[in-house]
């Protein structure tokens, strides 16, 4: 009989992250302390980017945070998107401030990210707290990567001791084995490479253009997939028994002709090879949404001590 890989529900464990968070909210409105997210959004008539800020604020409104949409015109200049963040950088009662995209045709999105104070950015997008990754300093980092942690977390023994690990008795989460990931993004495959190393992995980092890529594949104890290419990751390049977790996010024309979601990873294949693997929908996102929401708290915690 063949195996079949157990599934990582990002869901469920969305809402269990979610559970711990609403205890941390309530602790902090009984001392006074209000936890808002304060976003920035500019118009483009895109009724998708509308949908997606009211799914935050409803999801916001379930754990008690507060949130506050900034939106701006259509076409708004640098100029006007970058001033919107430095005055809330200012304002004391904000502690946390996020970015929506697509920013309009001719303003860089890095250009605004930068401007977010380091102690508020909890998309952790600021170049400092990318870098503060690297020196292993407290900092909030790119959700994503977060969440690739906390799922493989999840299904790691003696791990449940937080995010990074580091109080198990038995050492980071995953010492002594190998992790290769599949995309080297800024925000994504970069910092997610680091995290890795963080947990004392050895740690190889690729991309689809990787000499040789489906062999370095084969030797991962935990396959991480993050190039925007679907289906890249097959069977044959994943070792039996690996931990696979798919960050792609690619919309493809399915047999009857209409649009779907699928991940990097051949997902029917590859479920009869890994121990363990991340759906896509269902995977990686719900518990990215949650680990901005966690920063949203962890920045309220800081912000009230």
């Amino acid at each position: 009989m063949t195996a079949t890989a157990q599934l990582i529900d990002g869901i469920a464990l969305s809402a269990r992250i979610r559970s711990g968070l609403s205890e941390r909210v309530q602790a902090l409105r009984a001392r006074g302390r209000v936890v808002r997210l304060d976003a920035v959004l500019v118009d483009s008539g895109d009724s998708a980017a509308r949908v997606y800020a009211d799914n935050q604020a409803k999801t916001c409104a379930g754990l008690g945070i507060e949130y506050k949409l900034h939106l701006l015109p259509a076409g708004s200049a640098y100029d006007d998107i970058a001033g919107r963040v430095l005055l809330l950088n200012t304002e004391d009662n904000v502690h946390a401030i996020m970015l929506h995209l697509p920013l309009p045709e001719g303003v860089e999105a890095y250009r605004v990210q930068r401007l977010i104070t380091p102690e508020k950015d909890v998309e952790g997008v600021n170049p400092a707290n990318i870098g503060n990754i690297v020196y292993g300093r407290s900092s909030l980092a790119p959700c994503t990567g977060l969440a690739v942690i906390k799922m493989v977390e999840s299904v790691v023994p003696d791990s449940a001791t937080g995010i990074l690990g580091i109080d198990s008795p038995h050492g980071p989460l995953l010492r002594g084995k190998r992790a290769v990931v599949v995309g080297a993004s800024d925000v994504v495959g970069k910092p997610i490479a680091v995290l890795l190393m963080r947990q004392d992995a050895t740690v190889i980092s690729c991309n689809k253009y990787t000499p040789g890529l489906a062999e370095i594949a084969r030797t991962a104890d935990v396959l991480i997939a993050a190039a925007g290419v679907p289906g890249l990751i097959t069977a044959d390049m994943v070792k039996p028994g690996a931990i696979v977790i798919d960050v792609g996010v690619n919309r493809v024309k399915g047999v009857d002709g209409k649009m779907k979601t699928v991940g990097d990873v051949d997902f029917e294949r590859v479920k009869a090879v890994a121990s363990h693997l991340s759906p896509v929908p269902g995977g990686v996102g719900p518990v990215t949404v949650a680990m901005l929401l966690e920063n949203v708290v962890q920045s309220a915690e800081h912000a009230s001590r």
